[in-house]
């Protein structure tokens, strides 16, 4: 390296060693100053570093806006829609086959169990009953002959036990015969409303064919599915309340009737059947309903969706005490629109930044919004601020 080149290194090295000797020497500040260099006006230029909380002589505190933390339950409240069924639904259809001559129900008839609602052609089975009854008349004349000759032994015991038998036999061929006979009057299994009916007089029907719908619509059942989360809450009698989706206006009070025995796999939901009232007659097999059932559910606390914030370790919200910050983790629990239920350590009534959430640091002060500013703001000056008052 050339000499001239060496010598101007060490010019720098020294010009730089004698300018931080004047910023370090404890003397140096008077020398600057008669030099017309005020260290204090360039140390209040630069950013305050150093430790969390540190903050230049007269910074303001950072500004926030908190909401209080309040409270609220979850899986308090099931809504679902099913659809409704009679409490008892029949297709009645005939014992035999046969033509059918007498329809004696219409459309919208109101039916007892076992009223006739509709009668076929009985004309043979009338015959067969009278056979069978002349024929068991004339067994008990006999039977009647063969008592009074016992007497006088002119019978025999086994000729007596005979005749006995044929009475026997007659009295159920005579009930045979009526079976038959009150089996062509087609009758109501269960008490109702019957529906419009398919057939009519003249017809020739088979024991497949249906002769009428009656439904026993006093009570409803209304099925529907629930999510399996709820599958430990659901009990027999629990209350429901029913809204017709074609009558909004309407409730109807009801219970809990039947549970299945198994959650359906594909779908995660448990199939359930609740009994509603029908006053009136005014609901319908087949109509849709929204089934609302009230739960105790599970109370979290609740913040503003602004004031959760996200960093490596996961959510978290800053709480205020004292106007200090602190970070408290969160677990989301369930996002509504003006609130956020979260599972952490926060009371209903905390303060928690809701605005200004940027500016916030672990255990510094902070100034909230409408609030006097803290009176040991003073106490959040570094050293640094403290250093600039020197001299």
């Amino acid at each position: 390296m050339k000499v001239w080149k060496q010598l101007a290194l060490a010019l720098v090295i020294l010009v730089a060693a004698g300018a931080g000797w004047l910023f370090l020497f404890p003397g140096a500040n008077d020398l600057l100053k008669k030099a017309g260099i005020d260290r204090n006006a360039t140390a209040a230029t630069e950013p305050a570093k150093g430790r969390q909380g540190q903050r230049r002589s007269g910074q303001a505190l950072p500004l926030v806006v908190v909401r209080t933390a309040a409270e609220s339950k979850i899986n308090d409240r099931l809504t679902a829609i099913g659809t409704g069924k009679a409490k008892s639904s029949v297709a009645v259809t005939p014992f035999t086959a046969g033509r059918l001559t007498e329809i004696l129900v219409a459309s919208g008839t109101k039916v007892k169990d076992g009223d006739v609602i509709a009668r076929l052609d009985s004309e043979a089975e009338a015959i067969l009953v009278d056979k069978a009854r002349v024929a068991l008349k004339d067994a008990q004349t006999k039977l009647s002959r063969a008592e009074s000759l016992r007497l006088s032994n002119t019978v025999s015991a086994v000729q007596l036990s005979e005749a006995e038998l044929a009475v026997d036999n007659a009295a159920l061929n005579v009930r045979e015969a009526e079976l038959a006979l009150d089996r062509r009057a087609i009758k109501a299994p269960i008490g109702g409303i019957v529906g419009i009916l398919p057939i009519n007089a003249g017809n020739y029907i088979t024991t497949t064919t249906t002769v009428a719908m009656i439904d026993d619509r006093s009570d409803l059942l209304v099925d529907f599915w629930v999510p399996e989360r709820f599958a430990p809450a659901i009990t027999i009698d629990l209350p429901v309340t029913a809204t017709s989706i074609a009558r909004p206006g309407e409730t109807f009070k009801g219970a809990i009737s039947a549970i299945d025995n198994r959650v359906d796999p594909a779908s995660r939901t448990l199939h359930v059947q609740a009994k509603i009232t029908n006053p009136n007659d005014a609901l319908r097999e087949g109509m849709a309903f929204q089934i609302s059932i009230g739960f105790p559910g599970d109370t979290y606390p609740t913040v503003d969706p602004l004031a959760i914030q996200w960093g490596t370790d996961g959510a978290y919200v800053w709480k205020i005490t004292d106007n200090k910050a602190a970070r408290v983790p969160v677990r989301v629990v369930q996002r509504n629109t003006a609130s956020v239920l979260v599972d952490a350590a926060i009371e209903p009534g905390d303060q928690i930044v809701a605005e200004g959430v940027q500016s916030v640091r672990q255990g510094e002060l902070v100034q909230i919004q409408g609030q006097p500013a803290p009176k040991d703001s003073s106490t959040n000056e570094g050293p640094l601020a403290s250093a600039g008052e020197q001299g």
